[in-house]
């Protein structure tokens, strides 16, 4: 059967579900055709078309165990690009949320020794919690214990097993709980434990243990998808984010699929999906967490009303210890389904801790709540966006956090907001008055006009040509250059050195050019850091008082905005509103 599959159709949904109802008492109540049961999320599938919103996603974090800052930094880095795309005009959507079946989520609540759905319950705060903390703007927070999900599973399931998608084989290999996965042979490695002096089975991908597993299970053919798979790969070459990635996946593919078991029986996996018809097995906690993605943009959905709530996905962000899954199993899902491809998988490195992985099983974490009680949200947001790396890993350290903050947050970004907007001697309305909108020419020779025909003029789109390829942290960088280089030439042009003695309130044209360029530097500034730092970045614009309708991509440009330059907020004393104070220890 070729893997290649047309859209379901609207009969076709009909004969399908009409076809489940006979041979199953299971129909999902909420997909009936003909329904109308108030309250139900489903109805935006009867609404007229609309233009498809942005829709980007985390990967759903396992309950099992307290978050890390590796969680923070997903949240964060999908939240920035998120708030991007917000920021140039558009409607966006985030989903996160928790994943909380499988056999490691059920054995860490029995060993807690409570309900597995109190376990979850409480897990799921925690992350909640997280995001709160963080300001990450979710839309939706999927929980695969949801009942909405759990019927959108269901549906996928009994839709696979129509079009022979799925059968019935037993399976032998070695099952690794941390990683919820089997592994084949050659996958696998001897490996002597020394704390225990144990020999046991490890993944060599993972390094995580593996354990015997022979049983009777289902199977989904992924080996049916592998031309169709390098099909698409070829099509999209730049699908996978970074590149090497992506030939990482590709060769993966070429080297053969085997059939993936999509099922466990319910006698070692109760806490699961059950199988529709079939309850003595319990569906494979991955085709249960990737359909996440689909549940939240309201699958199952009427044909050609998918891009309602966002599907396809836009981009989905993940780590790249779980590429294989998305990049492989995923699509392959998506395939059988006759559903459209995410356009987009984002994949970042790890952060390590004294340079080994941070892991929630070896207790080697940064506890993210406490980073961000200690440096704020905005720091640590901006701290995590700078440092952090797709392709190689990142070593956390609270030293470089401190300095970021001082040498760069503190000593050039906030030290230039302060000489602008508190100089005794100029006044920034003033300067925007007098300056603002004179014609170009006037700025091909003279002082400032190499800042602001090569920096001022550039920076916005060099940001966004950084977001379009999907490197945030390219952005921040150019971000923070710009900032760098708007604090050297403010420095180097002196301004307090040039102020007329004469004319109350008049500095002079020179001391004008200065003050209004390096206030449309602060303006852009504050424009463009806001998808990574919310609350500081309108702490500067209140500043330099710029109207709340005027903070958008849009205006991030020379001379966009004519009126700002009284403070909506008062400044204080030197010691007072400062935007970044220094700190009182640096220990």
């Amino acid at each position: 059967m070729h893997a290649r599959i047309a859209n379901t159709t609207a009969p076709a949904f009909r004969s399908v579900l009409s076809s489940f109802s006979k041979r199953s008492s299971w129909i999902c109540t909420s997909c009936q055709l003909g329904s109308n049961r108030s309250g139900s999320r489903r109805h935006l599938t009867t609404q007229p078309r609309s233009e498809k919103p942005y829709y980007i996603t985390t990967p759903i974090f396992y309950v099992n165990a307290a978050p890390h800052v590796g969680h923070l930094y997903t949240m964060v880095l999908t939240d920035i690009i998120k708030r991007w795309h917000v920021l140039k005009g558009e409607k966006a959507l985030l989903c996160t949320g928790t994943d909380e079946h499988g056999l490691k989520v059920q054995r860490a609540a029995a060993k807690a020794g409570i309900d597995p759905k109190l376990f979850c319950d409480k897990g799921a705060a925690i992350f909640k919690e997280l995001g709160q903390k963080a300001e990450i703007t979710y839309d939706h927070f999927v929980r695969t214990t949801d009942r909405e999900h759990k019927e959108a599973v269901e549906y996928a399931w009994f839709l696979l097993q129509e079009k022979g998608f799925i059968y019935e084989q037993k399976h032998e290999g070695w099952y690794s709980v941390t990683d919820e996965c089997f592994y084949p042979e050659s996958a696998v490695q001897l490996y002597l434990d020394p704390p225990t002096g144990r020999k046991i089975m490890t993944s060599i991908e993972t390094g995580s243990e593996v354990e015997w597993s022979s049983e009777e299970n289902y199977h989904f053919r992924l080996s049916a998808f592998r031309e169709d798979l390098l099909e698409f790969y070829k099509a999209n070459p730049e699908w996978i984010v970074p590149e090497h990635r992506m030939k990482e996946v590709v060769q993966a593919v070429e080297s053969g699929l085997d059939d993936l078991s999509i099922s466990r029986p319910r006698d070692r996996l109760t806490w699961g999906i059950r199988v529709p018809g079939d309850d003595s097995q319990t569906i494979y906690v991955w085709l249960d967490a990737l359909m996440n993605y689909a549940t939240k943009a309201g699958y199952p959905w009427t044909p050609s009303h998918e891009q309602a709530g966002g599907w396809p996905a836009d981009c989905h962000v993940i780590g790249k210890d779980i590429v294989r899954f998305h990049c492989i199993y995923w699509p392959a899902f998506l395939m059988a389904l006759g559903l459209p491809l995410p356009k987009k998988i984002l994949t970042h490195s790890h952060w390590t801790l004294g340079g080994s992985k941070m892991s929630k099983s070896t207790g080697r974490v940064v506890d993210p709540f406490h980073a961000l009680n200690r440096f704020g949200s905005d720091v640590m947001r901006f701290y995590m966006a700078y440092e952090g790396r797709l392709r190689d890993d990142s070593n956390y350290d609270n030293l470089r956090i401190i300095g970021l903050y001082s040498k760069f947050l503190n000593q050039q970004l906030g030290n230039l907001a302060s000489r602008v907007t508190r100089g005794k001697r100029w006044s920034v309305r003033g300067a925007v008055e007098r300056i603002a909108g004179r014609p170009a020419e006037e700025w091909s020779e003279g002082p400032g006009s190499k800042f602001r025909n090569n920096s001022l003029a550039t920076i916005a789109n060099s940001v966004d040509a950084c977001f379009d390829s999907y490197d945030p942290r390219a952005a921040v960088f150019e971000i923070a250059e710009f900032v760098r280089g708007s604090n050297a030439f403010f420095t180097m042009s002196r301004p307090w050195g040039k102020v007329l003695p004469f004319g109350s309130g008049d500095p002079g044209d020179d001391v004008d050019k200065i003050i209004y360029l390096s206030a449309e530097a602060l303006r852009m500034t504050g424009i463009l850091l806001q998808p990574c730092m919310p609350n500081k970045a309108k702490m500067l614009l209140d500043q330099l008082g710029v109207q709340h309708d005027r903070r958008s991509f849009e205006y991030c440009k020379l001379d966009a905005d004519l009126d700002y330059g009284t403070p909506l907020v008062d400044l204080g004393s030197a010691h007072e509103g400062v935007l970044f104070p220094p700190l009182l220890s640096e220990e």
